[in-house]
């Protein structure tokens, strides 16, 4: 069987992606056990982290990074309504 001719996409090297995704979490552990930050500060590292690593998963193991943009769009579109569901959820814990 014959491939298509468009079927000659670089793959990823998802044992250096799952390396980095590790050191990731392992800075996570890191920055959760060992720092002396206060509890603001570390909850926004740790969640910019997290979003990190989300967004790494999203490009590379769900293959985003070589999709359509019309595709991307409907896999990123929820996006902005969970920031206001935790957003609404933080500020009515606050009051």
């Amino acid at each position: 069987m014959e491939s298509d001719a468009g079927e000659n996409k670089k793959h990823p090297n998802y044992m250096l992606i799952w390396v980095f995704l590790f050191a990731l979490t392992a800075i996570e552990v890191a920055v959760a056990y060992f720092s002396g930050l206060p509890r603001a500060v570390l909850i926004v590292v740790l969640v910019g982290l997290a979003v990190w690593k989300a967004t790494l998963v999203a490009m590379y193991y769900m293959h985003l990074k070589f999709e359509r943009p019309g595709l991307i769009i409907v896999a990123t579109s929820p996006i902005p309504l969970a920031i206001i569901l935790v957003l609404v959820v933080l500020l009515e814990h606050a009051q």
